[in-house]
């Protein structure tokens, strides 16, 4: 897995160096090609292609702004005191001030397991208060999960 990161980013950098844009520009390789990086301050990388290989050539990534960082921060606190859904979660950042593409960052930045979220949420409702299994699956669809997560979490606590 190595050797391929490090061939990605070479042929990502000598693919940027010689002036693609695209990957449809990015040159091909050949087996036995030697590539070789130099980074600004003189060290060097290099790695042998094993297979003919075409370099992905992705567009530099976009620096998170200060509101979206607070987003994904408070996000991650949210989630780490209480289970939430994805529609819930965006609705509590949007209801602390964020804004709707800030709170959607946040949220979608953690990468959060819904099905994992549903579950613990069913678990705490069933913590608080006896339920039927539609009765909770109705309540998760309620707090905004999907029907097919809310099935999920209620099967998760054996109703």
């Amino acid at each position: 897995m190595r050797n391929k990161v490090g061939i990605a980013i070479a042929t990502a950098c000598l693919s940027t160096l010689i002036g693609a844009a695209t990957a449809e520009a990015a040159p091909a390789f050949d087996p036995g090609t030697k590539l070789v990086v130099t980074s600004a301050d003189g060290r060097q990388a290099s790695a042998l292609v094993s297979s003919r290989m075409s370099p992905v050539v992705e567009s530099p990534a976009r620096a998170e702004t200060a509101s979206q960082r607070n987003a994904r921060l408070k996000a991650g606190d949210y989630l780490d005191m209480s289970a939430f859904s994805r529609k819930g979660l965006i609705e509590q950042l949007e209801y602390e001030g964020f804004s709707a593409e800030d709170a959607v960052y946040g949220t979608d930045s953690l990468n959060a397991d819904w099905n994992e979220q549903a579950a613990k949420k069913a678990r705490d409702y069933l913590d608080m208060s006896a339920f039927s299994r539609s009765g909770l699956v109705d309540q998760l669809m309620y707090e905004g999960f999907t029907r097919q997560q809310a099935e999920f979490g209620v099967s998760q606590t054996g109703l």
